[in-house]
């Protein structure tokens, strides 16, 4: 197995994008709606646990803002990140294990180097189910994924 030392630069573009994360986090806990979703790019897209939850940012804006206005959007504690760079170092993806309100969760997303820094261009929140338990999640959530495989189901003429 080989190993890559990395780079001081690689070290602090790390660090950055650390703070960049756990600033979105903690800006959702805090139901900072504006620091939130200033840490977005104009374009990024959250895909939510939901199998119909694929947000474009005006969409998750909308969204979102009424629990943001109830002073109590969601919180989410990274317990464990790994982040990836480009060779440019203008782009990092990543994913991370979250202590939230649903228990742990995975999320998993990209970041871009913007003029304002970095900023979260798109993100995946998972829950994560222990392996002896899927064949009952599964079981729980048949007829609803049933129906909605219907309706995405293509359309053949």
């Amino acid at each position: 197995m080989s190993c890559t030392l990395l780079s001081q630069n690689d070290t602090k573009t790390k660090k950055s994008i650390y703070k960049t994360i756990d600033a979105w986090h903690e800006a959702a806990a805090n139901a900072d709606f504006d620091s939130y979703f200033n840490l977005m790019t104009e374009d990024a897209v959250f895909i939510g646990t939901d199998a119909t939850e694929n947000w474009q940012l005006e969409e998750f804006k909308e969204f979102s803002k009424p629990y943001f206005d109830k002073g109590k959007a969601w919180s989410f504690t990274s317990l464990e990140r790994n982040i990836y760079l480009n060779s440019n170092k203008n782009l990092a993806w990543f994913d991370e294990i979250l202590d939230t309100q649903m228990g742990l969760c995975r999320g998993s997303g990209v970041v871009v180097l913007t003029e304002n820094g970095w900023k979260i261009k798109h993100y995946v929140l998972s829950i994560t189910i222990p392996n002896p338990k899927v064949k009952n999640v599964v079981n729980i959530k048949k007829d609803t994924d049933s129906l909605l495989k219907q309706k995405l189901k293509p359309k053949t003429e």
